[in-house]
């Protein structure tokens, strides 16, 4: 670590912890692109602790590494913060309580109060473009005319069209020097109104998947996979017609709400619990059930896995895993989904999945929820029913 310059309180980030989310000796809650954005933008967050003012913005920040780093280097407060995860914010705060800075950053949506009249940006890069380009966008339309965004991710999960997009919005986009693999991009003069890009999200796309109307996907730009049907999930829509007669079903993790709006097209007798930590997940899936007419019975809740519902309460939950955490490829977030789903069944409940074959979930399903049955199978996707004992 850098030492700290004159006049600056350092930051001990080491103390930071990745609660709720998995936490393993090779997972961390930040990394060399988090103190990077940090001292690129050390002269700007030095000038911006003006109690009058409203602060910086941050946005992506995983656990809280820059804004509490910020804060606690520089004496800021009233940072405005949008993470994606559910469990990013859960994380912020209980580090925040955790360090004696609970009251110096507020939460907000990606909507346009996150960024109006902004100055100073701090934005860890997705790796997805579509969800840089709703942010460049939201940026450059709501901030004020000398905003400096300074964007910086691991070089590794970088790309020039990440230039390509910023400079659709701003006049001025450099890259930086390299360091501990990682580059900061700065962006800055948004152009003038009449020459921004349309807006672009969300986006929808229909899917033919069997039914007597074409499923039709909605999602905003974060959604991981945008309008895309899985293919893992589009090999088990079909075989859900085996699962057991309920009064509701969760789609847990739902993404854009596909198994959601399927369950509820094809079982007109059953309401839907679509839930998912991911905001523009759940904003997405809303998007799709108005759009496949099924709102009425579903409904979309951003959770931390199922928190929000009771032991043995639920008769099925279906569940397409992720096999990475951000970046890190990690079985910890799939294991956690079936711990959980076993958590909410009813004995006799039952948790349908598909998953990548090579992954061998079945002996950890098996553990979890109870046993589990190989239902179909194909070269890259494996489909169970565990059954809650």
């Amino acid at each position: 670590m850098t030492d700290p310059a004159p006049g600056r309180t350092d930051f001990d980030f080491s103390r930071l912890r990745r609660r709720p989310d998995v936490e393993a000796p090779n997972l961390q809650a930040w990394d060399a692109a988090d103190t990077l954005l940090l001292d690129t933008a050390a002269p700007d967050l030095s000038g911006a602790a003006n109690p009058d003012q409203p602060g910086v913005v941050v946005i992506g920040d995983s656990y809280g590494a820059l804004t509490l780093g910020a804060a606690a280097r520089h004496g800021l407060r009233r940072l405005r913060v949008h993470q994606d995860p559910l469990s990013g914010e859960q994380a912020l705060d209980a580090n925040a309580a955790d360090l004696g800075l609970p009251d110096v950053f507020s939460h907000h949506a990606l909507t346009a109060p996150l960024a109006e009249g902004a100055r100073l940006v701090l934005l860890r890069l997705p790796r997805s473009l579509a969800a840089l380009e709703e942010i460049a966008a939201l940026i450059a339309a709501n901030a004020a005319p000398d905003v400096t965004v300074y964007a910086g991710g691991r070089v590794k999960h970088m790309t020039p069209a990440m230039n390509e997009v910023l400079a659709r919005y701003f006049g001025s986009v450099t890259a930086g020097l390299g360091r501990q693999k990682s580059r900061v991009l700065t962006a800055a003069s948004p152009l003038p109104p009449e020459q921004l890009p349309e807006p672009a999200f969300p986006v929808s796309q229909r899917h033919d998947v069997g039914l007597a109307q074409p499923l039709e996907l909605w999602a905003y730009g974060a959604a991981f996979g945008g309008t895309a049907l899985d293919p893992g999930t589009r090999f088990l829509l079909p075989h859900l017609a085996q699962a057991r007669a309920a009064r509701r079903a969760v789609d847990l993790g739902c993404g854009t709400g596909t198994i959601a709006a399927y369950l509820a097209l094809t079982r007109p007798d059953l309401t839907v619990l679509a839930t998912d930590q991911s905001a523009a997940a759940a904003a997405s899936a809303a998007r799709t059930l108005a759009a496949n007419g099924v709102a009425d019975r579903a409904v979309v809740t951003r959770a931390d896995a199922l928190g929000p519902l009771p032991d043995r309460s639920e008769e099925l939950v279906v569940l397409n895993p992720p096999f990475h955490i951000g970046a890190a490829v990690h079985a910890g977030i799939a294991l956690k989904l079936f711990a959980d789903a076993g958590r909410v069944l009813q004995p006799g409940g039952e948790l349908w999945t598909v998953w990548n074959s090579h992954l061998l979930y079945k002996p950890a399903l098996a553990r979890l929820v109870g046993p589990t049955r190989e239902v179909a199978r194909n070269p890259k996707f494996t489909v169970t029913v565990s059954t809650r004992r």
